[in-house]
């Protein structure tokens, strides 16, 4: 097996950009990976509970879909076809309409889109100021919907705003559900200040949230509060903006995030493991009242990657055709819930956060929490930080990783909080 030296590694500090982020916390060179096994260049073996942020929820290479992938190059089937009419885009759609939308009484058109989930932001945001003619967006505090300017003036975290060079406009912040509280009603306020003629709050566009708040903290909002947005939207005139982008695709227990509230949004962007494969894909859901763009009005040479609906078709027909990978993951998220809940009580002051398999503890500190990763890390698993403060121990684990190996990364994670709490303790 080929191995990289340290020389050869010296590319990566010599030639990339600084923007450059995981590889910091995960010093190794990767040169394969299967299922939820990721393996370096020296053989190193690692359980996988990042799952390239939730764009692996199958898995490092599914072989169904990456037969299907071999096969259609092989046969060379369109590579790039922009949006154009292709056979692989009609049999997408046929089985996204087919077992995701018809099954759960959705009629959304469904928007190609550039090929991150910043993209299909961007045009939800764009979209929503073209049906309603207003410009105001409201977005919640310690949401994250990308880096492009429109979807980075909806995100909340102070440093990757910065980053943008400019003052960022059009969104209004409002406090997401538990932002002050278990005990401030955060719902009430909003309504307060948009009845309110002189709150100096214009009238929205559209609202938009993550049901569940990845990179914010796994904050997870409550079926009620979800609904009671949805119902101001419609009581405002504005649009229901749902981020599914790493929430959705079954990370919290169904295909999407909001499917047992009684909700429904009018845009709904999706990316990261929609393409099943790790493949970059996004699309935007619009109910077909909204679907008022002129032809080519929004855009982009990658919009609608056509690997991508090879592999997403065979995703959704292997895995949501029926309800057994569903119930699959509702077992594993039991398993979650109680090593997090196990890890949560060796540490003071903890607390379990997010729902399904996209569940973490915040363990009060960031410095803790890249201690806990970076030891897990040195045991040979993959484990990353979330929250405002980077104080949250976030699992992201792949939904098809076996129960045993399942429990073996979570042991290793166990074994970490309680080892880094102790030195701490020890330290003070």
């Amino acid at each position: 097996m080929t191995t990289v030296t340290t020389a050869d590694k010296e590319i990566f500090a010599r030639r990339e950009s600084e923007a450059r982020s995981y590889c910091r916390s995960f010093d190794t060179v990767f040169t394969k990976a299967s299922g939820s096994i990721m393996t370096d260049a020296e053989g190193h073996e690692y359980i996988d509970f990042l799952a390239g942020c939730s764009s692996l929820n199958y898995g490092h290479n599914d072989p169904d879909m990456k037969q299907a992938l071999i096969e259609h190059i092989s046969n060379d089937g369109i590579a790039h076809g922009l949006d154009m009419y292709t056979e692989t885009k009609s049999a997408f759609l046929q089985s996204f309409e087919d077992n995701i939308l018809k099954p759960r009484g959705m009629d959304h058109k469904v928007m190609m889109v550039g090929p991150t989930g910043t993209n299909a932001v961007e045009a939800a945001m764009k979209l929503a100021r073209k049906v309603t003619g207003r410009t105001n967006i409201i977005s919640f505090t310690n949401g994250f919907h990308g880096m492009t300017l429109g979807a980075l003036a909806a995100t909340g975290n102070e440093g990757k705003r910065g980053g943008a060079g400019m003052d960022l406009h059009g969104v209004t912040r409002m406090p997401y559900e538990g932002a002050f509280g278990d005990d401030v009603d955060t719902l009430s306020i909003i309504e307060q200040m948009l009845d309110n003629p002189s709150s100096g709050i214009d009238a929205p566009a559209a609202f938009i949230l993550e049901p569940v708040q990845g990179e914010g903290g796994l904050n997870a909002a409550s079926k009620e509060w979800i609904e009671g947005i949805g119902r101001l939207a419609k009581k405002h005139g504005a649009l229901l903006i749902l981020d599914d982008i790493q929430a959705g695709i079954g990370r919290t227990g169904t295909f999407f995030s909001f499917e047992e509230m009684d909700v429904e949004p009018d845009l709904v962007p999706m990316a990261k493991s929609l393409s099943g494969m790790g493949l970059p894909f996004a699309a935007l859901l619009v109910r077909p009242q909204h679907d008022v763009w002129k032809p080519a009005e929004h855009n982009g040479t990658f919009r609608g990657n056509t690997h991508a609906f090879v592999t997403a078709r065979v995703a959704i027909e292997k895995f949501w055709a029926d309800d057994a990978f569903q119930k699959e993951i509702e077992t594993k998220s039991a398993i979650l819930s109680e090593a997090m809940h196990e890890m949560a009580k060796e540490i003071p002051g903890a607390k379990i956060k997010g729902r399904g398999m996209m569940m973490g503890v915040d363990v009060g500190s960031g410095d803790l929490a890249g201690d806990i990763c970076a030891e897990a890390f040195r045991n040979g698993l993959i484990i990353e930080t979330s929250g405002a403060h980077d104080e949250v121990v976030k699992v992201l684990a792949p939904l098809t990783t076996p129960v045993e190996t399942f429990r073996k990364g979570l042991k290793i994670l166990l074994e970490a909080a309680a080892k880094q709490n102790q030195m701490q303790i020890a330290a003070e």
